[in-house]
């Protein structure tokens, strides 16, 4: 289909992006990639009278690593994720969630940005950035402000960004530990059917912390408290597992549509996570 009729604009900085979000409220809308918007647009189911895009709006397309930290610019692309090996070396987890976005022409345009701003729940990135515990800055008439990746998720394309607001960054705490990104999905380009990302760390008496989110198993990314509590102080034994998944299937809230059913989704969700924890584990 063809998107209805916009305005398109594609100012120099930021201001000129403030600006126009000041004038048309929530009928604007910023443009980072487009993987996310476009086709909302072309299939009806977005309406934006005006379009801004940013891509000459600089300082946004930069990976700083820094002792404790990690920066993420939104315009930065998956493909710029996969291929800085600086990134891949203190946090890998991106890097293999990135390869499993799509195929190489979406992750070349795609942005994280987009990926995470966007609020849609199958988007690999809003989970693993629960996950990692990341925060999301934002720029707006009245500055900057920061919203961690576990408070931004409202419901379903609803996020804590304001309309005048534009996401500009993603930090992260440098991970530490195991780490793993398992996707089932029907073919290459499919939304996840269900996906986990897994943080874990060991010390001598066995598991000594762990993060878990789902993707794609309710109307937000599911960050579940429950199921890394359940492996904190064991030895990841099968008991562990079947804890740490039952704690899961607990706080999603899947529904039926051309993946599955219900129960097909929440049996896939704990193969996944199972495989997932293993594999973490295995790394710690």
């Amino acid at each position: 289909m063809i998107p209805a009729s916009f305005e398109y604009y594609r100012p120099k900085d930021m201001a000129g992006v403030i600006a126009i979000l000041q004038e048309h409220g929530d009928e604007a809308r910023v443009l980072a990639g487009g993987h996310s918007l476009i086709p909302m647009m072309k299939l009806r189911m977005a309406e934006v009278p005006h379009l801004i895009d940013m891509q000459d709006v600089g300082g946004l397309s930069d990976i700083e690593i820094g002792p404790d930290r990690v920066r993420i610019g939104a315009m930065v692309t998956q493909s710029d994720l996969i291929d800085d090996a600086a990134l891949a070396k203190v946090a890998p987890i991106l890097r293999e969630a990135a390869l499993q976005i799509a195929d190489p022409q979406v992750r070349y345009m795609g942005t994280v940005g987009g990926n995470v701003a966007n609020g849609d729940p199958g988007n690999d990135m809003p989970g693993l950035m629960q996950c990692l515990d990341a925060t999301f800055v934002l720029i707006g008439p009245d500055g900057e402000r920061a919203v961690a990746a576990r408070d931004f998720y409202e419901a379903a394309y609803m996020t804590a960004r304001e309309d005048e607001e534009v996401l500009t960054a993603v930090t992260i705490p440098l991970p530490k530990g195991g780490y793993a990104y398992e996707k089932q999905k029907r073919k290459i380009g499919d939304y996840a059917t269900a996906a986990a990302a897994v943080q874990i760390s060991k010390d001598q008496n066995g598991c000594s912390a762990a993060s878990i989110a789902m993707t794609n198993l309710s109307d937000t990314p599911i960050f579940s408290e429950a199921a890394g509590a359940a492996l904190v102080g064991t030895s990841v034994d099968d008991a562990a597992l079947k804890a740490a998944v039952a704690a899961m299937l607990n706080d999603i809230d899947p529904t039926e549509d051309n993946r599955g059913p219900i129960a097909f989704k929440k049996y896939v969700a704990g193969v996944i996570l199972r495989r997932a924890i293993e594999r973490a584990w295995s790394r710690a």
